[in-house]
């Protein structure tokens, strides 16, 4: 390929609504254009990007047996109000109807879709298990489309759909898309971690993402110091602590209450008052989805986590209530709530089990309690652990370990699902007694545009993209500094052939440039290796080598260069 033949329309720039590096990269380097919010044109070079992970995807799917398929964009409303998420699912959910006023929706998954084809051709046992697979744009109306490819609104997905007799020989599934996950990961020169995550949307009982690693990353993850446990900390387990000991003969402090005016956050009063948030307790009131308001009462160092409170209130959504419907219900200054004499169901995170000389709210405007006792001043309807794990938790998969934190960009996840949409769809077989069954269902999905930020957020420096080589849109990058002479040109076009007749994947830079420019979009566009042929070195007989990543060189004969080139790039590649 030749740059000058090739669409690459490099910026000087930063572009102005680009708030990651990612997003500013693709856009600087000539990858890709937005169209609309959160919906983007990818240009050659990026398409080179994808079409290079798509493969090593296809390659390990196939390898762990996997069948590729293609479905629909776009499904039936009936599909989505069989399973219920036509309406649980939410304004995600693009919805639009036909010429025959008929209810569709595009497919931002794809469960609805590939259980109603199950169920239409499986009868019996024999015909399962089987895996199927797909590579396909996806389309999810994100409130808040942002971070250029890392959330948009239309993306290209691998969607896996595995379909199995028993739960053993689903699980046993499950664990081979959980390694063949690690092997593309891998392939594709990641640095990631496998994370316990929570279903969301998808449903079902077990899931693991697979985050890579980058200070960038929207997700925060955690994990153990000592042991294999880690985990998004929406999904993150907290060991509950022992409660203080008690001597019985000890006396509770005297309750107290004191004038706050004003102060209303844990850290204002905290900072009045010359105490530490740990000594707090908050009371945050929210909202279920059968319009009950409830309290849940946190340590004041420590935040709620709602995935969490809803699991111990038993319910599929909850949010924070509004001050006005807080007023109304308790007849209370929101502000300065506080569990002691609050007439609302109270649920309270481990942390605040046996708390003495805590500070509250004093239920009544500018007041707060202090030296309360929890066992003697307020009891909870139920303990649980509510809050987020942070970093120096103990770890609750081992004595010794302890959390330390990350960030993450979640670029895959696989899922357990059991038997919701079999069940509601009527997906079932015959057993060997000929008795009628739900068939057990895994779900893996990898986001293939994503990857393309992420390996990106993973890979930069001021210059721009330091790509792996597995998934860099070419392997070498030939730069002659003045392509106009004949010397040099007839050098490059050599090479330029030699290395395309041993399969390396080359682009050669014939524009009439400045050596500069040249030099800078070489950075930018981040190919792993470039090779520069000019005059100086031509009379020593000899062109530069230069690796992208850490800018080590070297100078190799010119007749030995295509066959030194090749070798490094098969070393690099492991082909």
């Amino acid at each position: 390929m030749r740059w000058s033949k090739t669409l690459i329309p490099t910026l000087k720039e930063d572009p102005a609504d680009a708030e990651v590096i990612s997003h500013k990269l693709l856009v600087r380097a000539g990858f890709i254009r937005q169209v609309s919010r959160g919906i983007y044109d990818y240009f050659p070079l990026a398409l080179k990007v994808i079409r290079k992970i798509e493969a090593i995807v296809r390659e390990e799917m196939d390898r762990a047996g996997a069948q590729e398929l293609l479905m629909p964009i776009s499904s039936p409303a009936e599909l989505w109000q069989e399973s219920g998420r036509w309406e649980v699912y939410g304004k995600e959910l693009v919805r639009f109807k036909d010429r025959h006023e008929r209810d569709f929706c595009l497919g931002p998954t794809h469960e609805e879709i590939i259980t109603d084809l199950v169920r239409r051709v499986v009868r019996s046992y024999r015909e399962l298990p089987f895996n199927l697979y797909q590579i396909q744009t996806k389309f999810r109306d994100e409130v808040r489309p942002r971070f250029g490819l890392m959330r948009g609104r239309e993306f290209i997905m691998k969607d896996a759909y595995s379909f199995h007799a028993d739960l053993d020989d689903c699980r046993r599934e499950y664990e081979n898309m959980f390694q063949t996950y690690k092997r593309i990961f891998s392939r594709l020169g990641l640095k990631f971690r496998p994370v316990e995550a929570d279903t969301g949307a998808i449903g079902g009982s077990l899931s693991h993402e697979f985050q890579v690693l980058a200070e960038s990353g929207e997700d925060a993850i955690v994990s153990c110091n000592k042991c294999n446990y880690a985990a998004n900390v929406q999904k993150a387990e907290v060991k509950a602590p022992r409660p203080p000991a008690r001597d019985i003969a000890e006396a509770s402090p005297k309750l107290e209450k004191v004038a706050t005016p004003g102060k209303k956050s844990v850290a204002e009063v905290a900072e009045f008052l010359r105490l530490p948030a740990a000594k707090f307790i908050k009371t945050l009131v929210y909202k279920t989805d059968g319009d009950e308001l409830v309290a849940a009462l946190v340590r004041g160092d420590h935040e709620i986590n709602e995935l969490k409170l809803q699991t111990a209130l038993g319910c599929r959504e909850v949010a924070l209530a509004d001050e006005a419907a807080v007023t109304t219900a308790t007849r209370l200054v929101p502000g300065y709530l506080g569990p002691i004499g609050l007439k609302l169901r109270m649920v309270a995170d481990f942390s605040v089990q046996g708390m003495r000389g805590a500070v509250t709210g004093a239920n009544e405007a500018n007041a707060h309690f202090i030296q309360v006792d929890q066992e003697h001043d307020f009891t909870p309807s139920a303990f649980a652990d509510l809050r987020l794990a942070v970093a120096g938790d103990p770890c609750p998969r081992c004595e010794p370990g302890v959390l330390e934190a990350y960030r993450g960009i979640e670029v895959g996840q696989i899922f357990y699902l059991g038997t919701k949409y079999s069940e509601a769809l009527g997906a079932t077989y015959l057993d060997a007694e000929g008795r009628e069954r739900p068939i057990e269902m895994g779900c893996y999905g990898i986001g293939i545009s994503r990857l393309v930020a992420a390996a990106i957020e993973q890979n930069n420096d001021a210059n721009g993209i330091i790509w792996p080589i597995a998934i860099a849109p070419f392997q070498v990058l030939l730069l002659p500094i003045n392509y106009k002479d004949k010397a040099i040109q007839k050098v490059s076009d050599e090479l330029y052939q030699a290395l395309q007749k041993r399969g390396v994947e080359i682009i050669l830079d014939d524009r009439d440039e400045r050596p500069g420019v040249k030099f800078k979009d070489a950075d930018l566009v981040g190919i792993p290796l470039r090779v520069t042929v000019g005059a100086k070195g031509l009379e020593k007989g000899f062109i530069e080598l230069r690796w992208r990543r850490d800018g080590k060189s070297e100078e190799v004969p010119i007749d030995k260069a295509a066959d030194t080139l090749a070798t490094l790039v098969r070393e690099a590649t492991g082909a």
